[in-house]
């Protein structure tokens, strides 16, 4: 569908989701993209530059900028990740803030909502309604609109799927009138080897305990197109300490085994073809506060 055969009023804008780490940001915009191409896992901090996620609906076009979660700094790479999300909101045509109606806000929750307190536009997706108890709700509802008493709020549930159909159509009735900047058949600007690294990152984070999940990080070495046979994968894990690298491992290669499984599905999952994946484990002191790891890796200031 070109421009010229665009409905009359057909609306388009760029959604940015705020939040503090591990509110239900990625999962929540994979159920609405119904595809699996955000990183996520239980643990915080899983999204770490911002990613495009692109809903195409009859009249409208939404193009969600997913951010990583807001929160205070503690290496360069958290300073990195928190210029994206401040970038994203200044960009965006509407803000989406993100919060856990199952809890009662923190201090954090309101470093969200200062960060949303300019001149975009909010509305505020209260997420986890599935783990409320409903004898605190309003108590909880109240305590997050008085963090942003002029936006609109509605509960949601990104796992069960509550209300997110209402969501999406108060997030196009607050888009300008505008045309598609993305071909229909698009969901994302992100090329499949990246999202590929950020779904094995998000395998190590999800069966990893204590500090060993927030010292990963994945670069994809090889890429190959197999033709009918799928797509053969080969990707380093870096960690920062040599005791973390045997974590990785584990025991006869037993942890690497299984973040290889995980993270194989789920990159079969979104790619839709059979994926060859093959890991290993490499020690790169420091960093997440190394300027030229971090380029290396892909971090880079504005990106």
């Amino acid at each position: 569908m070109t421009d010229q055969q665009l409905p009359d009023g057909h609306r388009s804008g760029y959604v940015a989701l705020a939040g503090k780490p591990n509110v239900g940001k990625s999962t929540l915009l994979n159920s609405l993209l119904q595809q699996g191409v955000m990183a996520v896992s239980s643990k915080p901090q899983t999204t770490r530059r911002r990613q495009i996620g692109i809903l195409t609906l009859p009249k409208a076009q939404v193009v969600f900028l997913d951010t990583p979660g807001i929160h205070a700094p503690r290496h360069e790479l958290g300073k990195l990740m928190l210029g994206e999300a401040i970038t994203a909101l200044a960009e965006a045509d509407l803000a989406l803030a993100v919060f856990d109606v199952h809890a009662a806000p923190e201090g954090v929750d309101a470093q969200v909502a200062q960060a949303l307190g300019g001149n975009t536009p909010n509305l505020v997706a209260l997420n986890k309604i599935d783990l409320a108890d409903p004898a605190s709700l309003q108590e909880h509802w109240d305590a997050y609109q008085a963090l942003l008493p002029e936006a609109e709020m509605l509960t949601v549930s990104a796992l069960r799927g509550d209300n997110l159909a209402e969501l999406v159509e108060r997030i196009v009735s607050r888009l300008p009138v505008g045309p598609r900047y993305y071909s229909e058949g698009e969901v994302t600007d992100a090329f499949e080897r990246d999202i590929a690294a950020d779904l094995i990152r998000a395998a190590g984070m999800q069966l990893l305990r204590q500090e060993v999940p927030h010292a990963l990080a994945v670069h994809v070495d090889d890429y190959q197109e197999r033709g009918e046979g799928g797509a053969f994968i080969g990707a380093t894990v870096f960690v920062e300490r040599e005791s973390q690298k045997g974590i990785v491992i584990g025991k006869g290669g037993h942890m690497l085994r299984d973040i290889g499984t995980l993270a194989r599905r789920q990159i079969e999952a979104m790619s839709g073809r059979k994926v060859y994946l093959e890991l290993k484990v490499k020690v790169l002191p420091g960093w997440r506060d190394d300027e030229r790891a971090l380029h290396r890796l892909g971090y880079k200031a504005g990106h």
